[in-house]
């Protein structure tokens, strides 16, 4: 057994799995799961920089998830960062601070790797209930990423439209016009073309949808009464209840949205364009129903560790 954790800092929010893994039974169990949206990545795509007050929000997050880690006895530290990192001019800022404060150094991983990562962590216990090749669609804050395999992936392709990009560039407050909702599906389009070329999704047994926007959708198709991520996990909604669910959110207000009682309040402003970037791409890619999975590349980070 070997008590091993995995740092995850999207566009939105920065989260952390500590766990212990049974390399024997190919088994893990979590000890500790926590997210905070933070929004490192606001105004990163119309300024390629970070914004002061985006970091302060980040390494406050950072100063808590150390007192866990030392509560906890982890053993081994990973710490990956993704879109907004890849993009910003100053990441050098973003990178002492963790250094500063958790005394290991966060890699920014290639939009490849974090597909390969993402792949993993989603299909590892789905495997044994649902069909292969899988094709998993991550829907990140800065970036969604399309990637196709059986038990590794035979195809990969990150684009540059997530539901904090989106938002930021085509409407925000997230109450989008249909001219904002059509420019977010055109930007959607566009990049399914080269994801095309990169990915064969025609060849997907099972679709799968990770990473906080397709939970939500998830939850609001159930109408659950709280996010419960054991109802969620391995969940099946249809292209059309997304499609719906899309809808709604752009007819509702930012408080009716923010009333919801599985919706977290990071996400009031982004879950229109997230669920809109979603509904475009189950379109594009021609899927009938997608498997929601809280499992994600948090997992896939800490198995990466033993194996």
């Amino acid at each position: 057994m070997k008590r091993v954790a995995a740092i995850d800092c999207g566009t939105n929010s920065i989260r952390l799995l500590i766990s212990d893994i049974d390399t024997s039974t190919n088994t893990a169990t979590d000890v500790v799961r926590e997210m905070r949206i933070v929004r490192l990545g606001e105004g990163v795509d119309k300024t390629n920089a970070f914004l002061p007050s985006a970091l302060e929000r980040t390494f406050k997050a950072v100063d808590e998830y150390e007192k866990l880690l030392l509560k906890h006895n982890v053993e081994h530290v990973r710490f990956v960062a993704t879109s907004a990192t890849r993009d910003a001019q100053n990441k050098a800022m973003f990178i002492k601070g963790v250094i500063d404060r958790l005394r290991i150094v966060p890699e920014v991983i290639a939009g490849v790797e974090e597909a390969a990562l993402s792949f993993d962590g989603a299909t590892r216990s789905l495997r044994q209930k649902h069909s292969a090749p899988f094709l998993v669609i991550d829907l990140g804050g800065g970036s969604t990423e399309l990637v196709i395999g059986d038990k590794e992936p035979t195809g990969a392709y990150s684009m540059d439209v997530g539901c904090v990009r989106m938002t930021e560039r085509h409407t925000p407050g997230g109450n989008p016009t249909k001219e904002q909702e059509e420019a977010i599906r055109t930007d959607v389009k566009n990049a399914l073309k080269v994801a095309a070329t990169k990915v064969d999704w025609k060849t997907a047994k099972t679709v799968v949808g990770v990473a906080g926007t397709i939970t939500t959708v998830a939850a609001h198709v159930l109408n659950l009464k709280t996010y419960d991520p054991d109802v969620l996990h391995g969940a099946i909604i249809t292209a059309e209840q997304i499609s719906h669910t899309a809808q709604d959110f752009i007819t509702l207000t930012p408080a009716q949205r923010g009333a919801l009682p599985y919706m977290h309040e990071g996400r009031i402003e982004v879950i229109t364009a997230g669920s809109i970037v979603l509904d475009e791409v189950m379109k594009g890619i021609g899927a009938k129903t997608l498997i929601a999975s809280e499992r994600d590349i948090l997992d896939g980070v800490t198995w990466s560790q033993v194996q």
